[in-house]
């Protein structure tokens, strides 16, 4: 694999209910929402689970994403392609935890940020105008 190794941790606070954050996460109606500027190449099931695999277009890069664990406060992934790596999710009531980890020639510490600030800005809408 080409590029650098390369690590992000961060954890944000979000006005948000652990059930927002996890749905948000974990359902592919919702993940197709916030992951907008995304294509998924491959279909997504309907609920991540352990074992399903899917894989995401960033141009002419492709990232395989395997989710080797999918829990009711956890998401862990494997990547491959463009990026060779992992990706956790963790959250609860009004935070959101992720680390990044991998090989690539893409600049992974600003794509990170900017899908956690993407993600935040979702749930804080979508609790909004949930009953």
């Amino acid at each position: 694999m080409l590029g650098s190794f390369q690590q992000a941790h961060l954890r944000i606070e979000v006005d948000a209910p652990e059930t927002v954050i996890r749905d948000s996460l974990l359902r592919r109606d919702r993940l197709q929402q916030w992951l907008w500027t995304q294509r998924f190449s491959t279909p997504l099931p309907e609920e991540l689970h352990s074992g399903a695999s899917f894989t995401i277009s960033l141009g002419p890069l492709a990232v395989r994403h395997q989710v080797e664990r999918a829990d009711p406060n956890c998401l862990r992934l494997l990547l491959s392609g463009s990026i060779d790596g992992f990706h956790e999710w963790y959250w609860g009531d009004g935070w959101v935890q992720s680390r990044l980890e991998g090989v690539s020639l893409l600049p992974l510490n600003l794509s990170h940020t900017m899908n956690l600030l993407r993600l935040r800005e979702f749930v804080t809408q979508t609790k909004a105008v949930a009953p």
